[in-house]
């Protein structure tokens, strides 16, 4: 097997739970090659590189070998080799993210029903 569908690879990948996921973030244009957003249907070979954004972060990676079959994820890991420029700013994405939420005061309890209302009309929904 020389190729493969680039959703069932992001599956087996392990960088979506389902197929049909992938296949979203395929036709969403959050997984590129080359600059050039993918079909789902597209077949992907070992070499190629792909710009792939999830909750995770925005990971490039390299294809090192094509495999259809999920499995666990230490072998899901030898499927790909992360960039070291995509690795890098995917670790100061998420550095950036940690300090933000370090600037959000943590509110003491959960709101009751009136901070809920107050919450609502500040947001305008209202």
């Amino acid at each position: 097997m020389d190729s493969v569908r680039i959703d069932k690879w992001l599956w087996a990948a392990r960088f979506f739970k389902t197929r049909a996921l992938a296949a979203k973030a395929c036709d969403l244009g959050r997984v590129q090659a080359k600059g050039a957003k993918m079909k789902p249907a597209r077949e992907v070979r070992t070499g190629d590189r792909l710009r792939i954004e999830t909750e995770g972060g925005l990971f490039e990676v390299d294809i090192l070998v094509i495999s259809e079959i999920r499995g666990p994820a230490s072998v899901a890991q030898t499927l790909y080799q992360e960039t070291v420029e995509g690795r890098e700013a995917r670790l100061r994405d998420a550095a950036e993210r940690k300090a933000q939420m370090q600037m959000v005061p943590v509110p003491a309890k959960r709101p009751n029903k009136r901070d809920r209302r107050h919450i609502i009309q500040f947001r305008g929904r209202e």
